[in-house]
């Protein structure tokens, strides 16, 4: 990306400004004091912020996409956008918030790239794609699992990347930041630019179709 790889000390730490008063809104950003070294040229904050935020936005765009190449690809080219336009940032939301709507935009030019690709070939495009490395979406296992425990999680964990594909993308957006990413509606309405209340809708919806896949593929859920 063309960014510094030295990772910045404690005592490099900038410090933060006040918070800011966006429509009447007390915003506090811990990223705010990177942003600002950010517009002054340094590349160094920005490739902090980079390190800060690049495991969360990849896991958003591998379960937008459901390829991890593509995934990886998008969120390098968000945050090449993010760097380019980190001059209009106005901290009217949270920089991690601006930022996920970056690699939302990413995401959706990745699946209409593969909608047309694929109708091109004749391909489905029923689910994700897979790719080689499918590492993303692998849990946490304790010491006391036993390994069939293992494979039967990320079998799991797959069949659930697999129904989230299956949405329609409005749908599976909402999904994928509020129940795994756990953003409120108030900072998802931010990213998609929708009330509150469309965007309770669609998840109402999201839930629903997400449910009747889960049941179509692995039966009875109670």
């Amino acid at each position: 990306m063309g960014f510094p790889h030295s990772i910045l000390g404690k005592n490099t730490l900038p410090e933060l400004p006040e918070p800011v008063n966006a429509q009447n809104r007390i915003i506090i950003d811990d990223d705010a004091g990177f942003v600002a070294r950010c517009r002054q040229g340094d590349t160094e904050a920005f490739t902090f912020l980079v390190r800060r935020h690049q495991k969360k936005m990849l896991n958003i765009a591998y379960r937008m996409i459901g390829d991890y190449d593509e995934a990886c690809d998008a969120v390098q080219e968000a945050f090449l956008s993010a760097f380019r336009a980190i001059g209009k940032f106005r901290g009217e939301a949270r920089f991690s918030t601006w930022l996920c709507g970056i690699v939302l935009n990413h995401s959706r030019s990745h699946i209409k790239q593969r909608a047309v690709l694929s109708r091109l070939e004749g391909t489905s495009l029923d689910g994700p794609v897979k790719s080689e490395n499918e590492s993303i979406p692998s849990g946490h296992y304790s010491q006391e699992e036993s390994v069939v425990e293992r494979i039967e999680k990320r079998e799991l964990e797959a069949n659930v990347q697999e129904c989230i594909g299956f949405l329609d993308v409005e749908h599976r957006e909402v999904l994928v930041l509020r129940d795994i990413q756990g953003f409120s509606y108030e900072e998802i309405g931010l990213m998609l630019k929708l009330p509150q209340g469309t965007v309770r809708s669609r998840l109402f919806r999201a839930r629903n179709a997400l449910k009747d896949s889960l049941l179509k593929v692995l039966g009875d859920l109670k």
